[in-house]
């Protein structure tokens, strides 16, 4: 079982890919993640890390420092010593979109070190069901006739649900407010309650909820419908706004200077975490798709993202609020 900040230890097993055997860690290592229990980024690197530490034959810490978008995990990860005991679960939030919307002491592509990605991630844009919002269509009339009343929480500045909720201000032509929170347990909880009027959330936090009844889908965030709910309808063709997409991913990332040897070692250990059927299967309970590469296609992929994303938030006014 794991728990909240410690997996428990497990033998090392023998390897056969060659890079496993370059690298052995001799203490536990630390996984940071920038937000709260409970959300997308602390379920995907539990279930991940409990492979991991077969894997590599030492625990893995969970260790959660929500704040500021993921950034606080991130700048701890940058001043962490590069020796393998200290990584990072990285998200499109802390990786890309709060380098574009906020001056950062550090630069995430020189002071950090790719190492892979890890999953993709569904998303889906939800009310309460006491709301009175049953379609996509109506929640847009309803902020139309009340401009800058209704609300849209997200699990933090620069994240998946906050350029969504921003983007859908832009192409519908309405004004919302976006509430921010440390992680996506929390904002479930204010969802549930009414609190914040709407969500673009990962499926990870509020799948089980809407099965229950507790919370209504009204669309995806993304180009095609979701397997995990096959009758609700993309954001664009619900409310007849082509070209709406707003991905979402995590990624492993380490401290600057991570020797390479280290690099290819835990690169190799994630990708097969994910390819063990277990592992895959539990993922895909959460709506998170395995999305395993290189380290050079990650860096590659982080400068695409960022080069995808700059013009789309200017034009939508997103910043760090």
């Amino acid at each position: 079982m794991i728990t909240r900040r410690l997996l428990g230890a497990t033998a090392l097993l023998p390897f056969a890919t060659p890079a496993l055997a370059q690298w052995q860690p001799t203490r536990p290592i630390r996984v940071l993640v920038g937000f709260a229990p409970g959300g997308g980024t602390d379920i995907t690197t539990r279930t991940i890390g409990a492979k991991l530490q077969t894997l590599l034959g030492q625990p893995i810490v969970v260790e959660n420092r929500p704040g500021a978008g993921g950034n606080l995990a991130s700048e701890a990860t940058v001043n962490a010593p590069a020796d393998g005991s200290a990584l990072m679960m990285g998200t499109i939030a802390s990786l890309v979109m709060n380098p574009l919307m906020v001056r950062l002491p550090f630069d995430v592509l020189t002071d950090l070190t790719a190492i892979g990605r890890s999953v993709e991630v569904t998303n889906f844009l939800v009310v309460a069901p006491e709301k009175p919002w049953r379609t996509l269509p109506e929640l847009i009339a309803a902020a139309k006739a009340r401009p800058g009343t209704l609300s849209y929480g997200s699990s933090g500045v620069g994240g998946a649900g906050h350029l969504g909720g921003a983007l859908l201000d832009s192409m519908a032509g309405i004004e919302t407010i976006h509430v921010p929170y440390r992680g996506g347990g929390q904002l479930i909880t204010d969802i549930l309650s009414g609190k914040v009027d709407y969500s673009i959330a990962t499926a990870a936090t509020v799948l089980p909820h809407i099965e229950a009844g507790r919370l209504r889908a009204l669309a995806v965030p993304s180009p095609r419908r979701s397997a995990l709910l096959p009758e609700v309808p993309t954001v664009a063709e619900a409310a007849g706004l082509p070209g709406y997409e707003v991905a979402n991913w995590y990624a492993m990332m380490g401290p600057r200077g991570l020797p390479r040897p280290i690099v290819d070692r835990v690169n190799a250990a994630l990708n097969e975490a994910m390819r063990d059927p277990d592992v895959a299967s539990n993922l895909a309970k959460h709506g998170l798709e395995p999305a395993p590469s290189t380290p050079e296609e990650l860096t590659g992929f982080i400068r695409a993202e960022t080069a995808k994303w700059r013009p789309i938030i200017e034009r939508a006014g997103a910043n760090a609020n």
